[in-house]
C-alpha cells in the first residue's frame, strides 16, 4: 500500500484493535471504534479506563485497523497518544461514534442526551497520531486455485 492509501485505508473504516502497554501481564488490546481529524485517530473512552491510565503513562500505542469484511484486511499503525480532557469534544466524538454504529445521524433531540451520557461515564478523548505503519500486503486464499500464485514476503515498518 502506499502512503495515500494507508491513509485512505484508516479514513475509510471504523474499527480497530487498541494495544497499549500495561504495568502488568504485558500488552493489552481491545477493539474500539474511532473517527479521524486529518490524520489523527481518535477513541472515546471513560477517563477511569485502563486506556487512558496507560496512555498517561507511557504515550506510544498501536492500532490494528481492521476491514470489516472477509477475507480479513488490516493495517498496523503506530502511534503516540493524548488524553483530552475536553468535555464538549468528548461528547461530540461518542456522539460520531455513535453515529458509526447506528449507521445513521444522531437526531438534535438526542445530542443532548449523548453530553449527558458523555459527562456522567467522564468520557475522555485519546487522540493518536501516527508516526509508522507496518505494512504486510494481503496474501488471501478465496479458492483453492490461489495457492499457485501465494507469494509471502518480509514485512517493514513504514513512515506514517
Amino acid at each position: 500500500m502506499e502512503k495515500d492509501e494507508r491513509r485512505q485505508f484508516v479514513r475509510d473504516h471504523r474499527t480497530c484493535v487498541f494495544g497499549y502497554g500495561r504495568q502488568e501481564h504485558g500488552p493489552a488490546m481491545t477493539v474500539v471504534y474511532y473517527v479521524t481529524d486529518g490524520d489523527d485517530i481518535l477513541v472515546s473512552t471513560m477517563a477511569a479506563r485502563s486506556k487512558a491510565m496507560a496512555v498517561e503513562r507511557d504515550p506510544r500505542v498501536s492500532l490494528c485497523v481492521l476491514d470489516e469484511n472477509w477475507p480479513l484486511t488490516y493495517l498496523q499503525v503506530y502511534g503516540t497518544a493524548a488524553v483530552q480532557r475536553d468535555e464538549e469534544q468528548a461528547a461530540d466524538v461518542l456522539r460520531q461514534i455513535i453515529e458509526l454504529m447506528a449507521g445513521q445521524p444522531v437526531g438534535a433531540g438526542r445530542r443532548e442526551q449523548i453530553a449527558e451520557l458523555s459527562r456522567e461515564e467522564q468520557r475522555v478523548v485519546i487522540r493518536v497520531t501516527p508516526y509508522a505503519t507496518f505494512a504486510t500486503p494481503p496474501r488471501h486464499v478465496r479458492r483453492m486455485e490461489d495457492l499457485d500464485t501465494l507469494t509471502h514476503t518480509t514485512s517493514t515498518s513504514m513512515p506514517w
